[in-house]
């Protein structure tokens, strides 16, 4: 609507993201810009993970029993009626590491040594961490070529190679500080344990059945009404989240000024909404104040012949205001997914053009006249005006196209090209 006033007012002429932090107040060691903080606050709010004298200690390491803990909380295991007895010989049946023990052995969710031990106290590594992630999820077609880009690759074991496939391909994984290396026989931080928990999280409905508290159940079909030309407007609702499907536009608006001559690919813009997203029959999918996260994919500068700039961008996740994150595959719902500036603000640039080529002409004719005969004043008027008027069109016509532009607050449309899955 901004763009379109604009391009109003300059026709006219003729005739004349910062992005939400979510802190959680008791952790005392964990900064606001913490690569985690968003995820260890929300496992610690959820009761996933706790909090020793008020401090998290990301940096430290995760034992195998506590890694188990925090499992069974988000898989909704962790009060589930005993029926098994422990095999492992350094798990006491009075001792404080048992219950959680015995109902990771009853499910199968992580197994023991060789020796008959579990190792209640001993690290967890990062490998065995995503080997539970893999056992646990249900089985897909995956590409062990994925690991390829992957800086060290050939440090994950044989056995570990379809695990982290697998992983990767579902999103349920860590690998920080470089994002480029996986690091699979490290230990496992807190810090990265939480960030694997909250991403299983949101990924529900990847798990097996047998190893959730809590059987997932379609409610009902909802829709969305954004535009008429949306390829799709359903909204699953089950029990435990919503599934916007692939095809559903949403539409957003950007959080600061974006400049495309100013940006480059590999760039982030942010956009929010600042109502709510809600289905015709009334869910929130996306509560207002949410975030979408873009990566700028390309610039194709402006060329001649009035021919715009063009920007390629990718939403691909969204931050509720409550610090949950949705990841989204989505681009711009515009032709070849492509933003530019519209014929308004090119036919804007035109008049421009075309008005100061008036301008020009008529002072010219008007000089012009004035020598030698001042009585020809008229005619040089009538025959400046609309040459000056021709070359001014021809010029705006032939030269290059505009730069995009979008201000704070200028809306935009967006398709999703998957689903995208809103856990509750």
């Amino acid at each position: 609507m901004k763009k379109l006033l604009a391009g109003l007012l300059v026709a006219g002429m003729l005739s004349i993201t910062t992005s939400p932090v979510f802190a959680y107040a008791g952790i005392n060691d964990v900064s606001k810009d913490y690569w985690a903080q968003t995820e260890i606050a929300a496992v610690v709010k959820d009761s996933v993970m706790f909090l020793n004298n008020g401090k998290f200690n990301p940096e430290a390491k995760i034992s195998r029993v506590d890694f188990v803990t925090a499992l069974l909380k988000v898989l909704g295991d962790d009060q589930a009626k005993i029926n098994t007895t422990v095999k492992f010989s350094d798990v006491a049946k009075s001792g404080a590491t048992h219950d959680a023990v015995a109902r990771s052995q009853q499910i199968g969710l992580v197994y023991g040594y060789p020796d008959g031990t579990f190792r209640p106290q001993g690290s967890i590594l990062r490998d065995e961490a995503q080997s539970v992630m893999s056992h646990i999820t249900i089985d897909g077609t995956v590409n062990n070529n994925v690991l390829s880009r992957y800086t060290d690759a050939e440090k994950v074991p044989n056995w570990a190679k379809a695990i982290y496939a697998k992983t990767l391909s579902y999103g349920i994984y860590v690998n920080h500080p470089n994002e480029l290396e996986l690091r699979p026989t490290d230990e496992l931080t807190r810090a990265e344990a939480a960030v694997l928990l909250y991403r299983l999280s949101q990924k529900l409905h990847l798990v097996k059945a047998q190893y959730k508290g809590v059987t997932e159940t379609v409610l009902g079909t909802e829709h969305l009404n954004v535009t008429k030309k949306a390829p799709c407007n359903e909204v699953t609702v089950t029990n435990l989240r919503n599934i916007v499907k692939e095809g559903n536009v949403l539409e957003i608006e950007y959080t600061d000024k974006f400049k495309s001559k100013l940006a480059s690919a590999g760039d982030t813009v942010t956009f929010t909404n600042p109502e709510d997203i809600v289905t015709e029959e009334g869910t929130v999918v996306f509560p207002a104040g949410s975030t979408f996260y873009g990566t700028v994919l390309d610039i194709q500068d402006p060329q001649w012949f009035n021919k715009n700039a063009r920007v390629y961008t990718q939403i691909t996740k969204v931050v509720l205001p409550s610090g949950k994150t949705v990841d989204m595959n989505a681009k711009p719902f515009y032709k070849d997914y492509a933003l530019k500036e519209g014929p308004w603000m090119t036919a804007g640039k035109v008049a421009l053009y075309t008005v100061g080529g008036t301008a020009v002409g008529t002072g010219a004719g008007v000089g012009f006249s004035f020598i030698p005969k001042p009585d020809k004043v008229g005619t040089g008027v009538a025959i400046g005006t609309p040459v000056g008027a021709g070359v001014g069109l021809i010029t705006g016509l032939v030269t290059p196209g505009l730069n995009y532009v979008a201000h704070e607050g200028e809306e935009i449309q967006v398709i999703l090209l998957d689903d995208a899955s809103v856990s509750k």
